[in-house]
């Protein structure tokens, strides 16, 4: 049975680009509000705002990558 080896070296980058996405697609949903019908704005508002709270947690996680990257991943 081959082992599931976690590499977490690019984890910061990989959550720092996962950020930037959500932060652009927020951007783009925000600029296409005056387009749509306000059933569709409130869909956008739910979404971006779930967007805005898994980014939160990103951003915590990243924090605490960086930690463990800089204790060189130790338990």
């Amino acid at each position: 049975m081959k082992l599931n080896y976690d590499d977490r070296r690019d984890n910061v980058e990989k959550l720092q680009d996962m950020v930037k996405n959500m932060l652009e697609n927020i951007e783009k949903t925000e600029e296409s509000m005056a387009f749509v019908s306000p059933k569709e704005r409130e869909k956008i508002r739910e979404k971006n705002h779930r967007r805005e709270e898994a980014i939160e947690a990103m951003r915590a996680e990243i924090k605490d990558e960086a930690r463990a990257r800089e204790k060189g991943y130790e338990l």
